[in-house]
């Protein structure tokens, strides 16, 4: 039914009826438009347009651009409907992004289509209102300097926010290693001056199996080389976010005398260092949220009692999706929580197979829970299959939104197409040119490497 009320509001949207199908729009007193090619390439390009109302609130949102050159056309859209009439591209706000608050901004995009040039749009109107803030008439926030480290010190959880030393929300954007036991190669000190300084990443999610030849075959040696990993992202200011990788069995509890080994080793080692973020459980499946959270309850004291001041994420259910991919939903975590302070929670989504139904659990959580992005990929659930750069895009799109932090899966050389380098990238030092990078790469290389500008006041 609701892909059907979908499709009936964009028909709405082409024949100028949105109004018979969503909150009556009212018209804007004022609004500024960003709009910015984040790719181009031969007959294409990619746009991200951001819509900031700078009048009184609205309870829905129609925005009206115009194409300069007639070889341009909207080809698909994302985050808003979408059309286009002649030169005339029209979109419309969602359920869940339709009302604008004064100050509030909304973040589509759409990937297009050109046969001439590619000049920006021209006439930007919202709900009528022209928008005279549009592009290019404000100079870009000034950067804050320093690593990501050395800006936001100890992180921790405020509301439903990671929050920095000086109490305000922020979003965190890296990478996860693939297991480290296959790929401990990709893991050196040239790949991690690249993700620092090329790919200007915020964080490493260092992935420990704990089956599959991972942890339970070599404690020690695999507890050594997570420090190891800890210590390089320390050095160039990254994050660290340490990952006890269970994934079958997939009830955690399995794993929860390994785990209270594991935690109390790492954290007393780690107790002093600012990067240092724990992720107790990667995609419980198969396994109830109460016996997930009752595992929580069991290993959180164990990092607490060397490490009080540390972010800790919960995995939840059906693969950490929230137990959607369990026909669940986030109710059962909002109703139940896990007893503990300065915890978040993990979400985990494949753009190419998780995509409206998730992106809707992620944004009602989103009110209630503290979330972090803690592994996602720009394929299929399988790891394979071709990019859906449209749904990635919307992906990212929300999480930026939400100031919700991520880590790509995966920033390893693995012949699959989640990969973010390609195979034998490792044996060499290149880890950022674009004769290294895969599709999902170079995607995600373009969007980490933005500017972060964290609050410091």
């Amino acid at each position: 039914m609701k892909r059907f009320l979908a499709l009936l509001a964009t028909c709405a949207t082409i024949l100028g009826l949105t109004a018979l199908f969503s909150p009556q729009a009212v018209a804007a007193a004022g609004c500024k438009v960003d709009y910015t090619v984040a790719s181009q390439w031969q007959g294409g390009f990619q746009a991200g347009v951001k819509i900031t109302n700078l009048g009184e609130p609205v309870s829905a949102w129609t925005l009206k651009f115009t194409m300069p050159d007639a070889g341009q056309k909207l080809v698909q859209g994302w985050n808003a409907t979408w059309s286009q009439s002649g030169s005339t591209v029209t979109t419309a706000g969602l359920d869940w992004n339709r009302a604008l608050a004064t100050g509030a901004s909304a973040d589509v995009g759409f990937t297009g289509s050109f046969t001439g040039t590619n000049p920006k749009p021209t006439a930007f109107t919202l709900n009528g209102v022209a928008c005279t803030g549009s592009v290019g008439e404000e100079p870009p926030p000034v950067p804050s300097t320093g690593t990501p480290v050395e800006i936001n010190g100890q992180v921790h959880v405020c509301g439903v926010n990671l929050c920095n030393q000086y109490n305000r929300p922020i979003q965190l954007r890296g990478m996860s290693t693939h297991g480290i036991q296959w790929f401990s190669a990709c893991y050196n000190n040239a790949s991690m001056d690249a993700l620092a300084k090329d790919w200007k990443a915020d964080l490493l999610r260092v992935a420990m199996y704990v089956q599959e030849s991972g942890y339970e075959t070599d404690p020690a040696g695999f507890t050594s080389r997570v420090n190891s990993i800890v210590d390089m992202a320390e050095a160039r200011g990254m994050y660290a976010l340490i990952d006890f990788h269970t994934l079958t069995p997939g009830d955690p509890n399995y794993n929860l005398a390994r785990a209270k080994t594991f935690f109390a080793s790492v954290a007393a080692r780690n107790a002093n260092k600012k990067n240092v973020i724990y992720e107790i459980a990667n995609e419980p499946n198969g396994v109830s949220w109460s016996a997930i959270k009752s595992y929580a309850e069991q290993v959180i004291p164990v990092i607490r009692a060397a490490d009080p001041d540390a972010v800790v994420i919960v995995g939840t259910r059906g693969w950490s999706s929230l137990g959607v991919s369990d026909g669940s939903g986030e109710s059962e975590v909002v109703n139940s929580p896990v007893n503990a302070a300065n915890i978040m929670y993990a979400f985990h989504f494949y753009a190419a197979s998780h995509k409206d139904n998730y992106r809707a659990a992620l944004s009602r959580a989103a009110t209630q829970l503290p979330m972090f992005v803690t592994e996602f990929g720009t394929v299929s659930a399988t790891g394979g299959g071709a990019m859906d750069r449209a749904s990635t895009t919307a992906w990212l799109d929300l999480l930026d939104q939400l100031k919700i932090g991520y880590a790509n899966w995966t920033f390893s050389d693995a012949p699959e197409s989640s990969a973010a380098l390609q195979p034998g990238t490792c044996a060499g030092n290149d880890y950022s040119s674009s004769g290294v990078l895969t599709e999902s790469g170079t995607l995600l290389k373009s969007r980490i490497s933005t500017a972060d500008n964290f609050p410091t006041h």
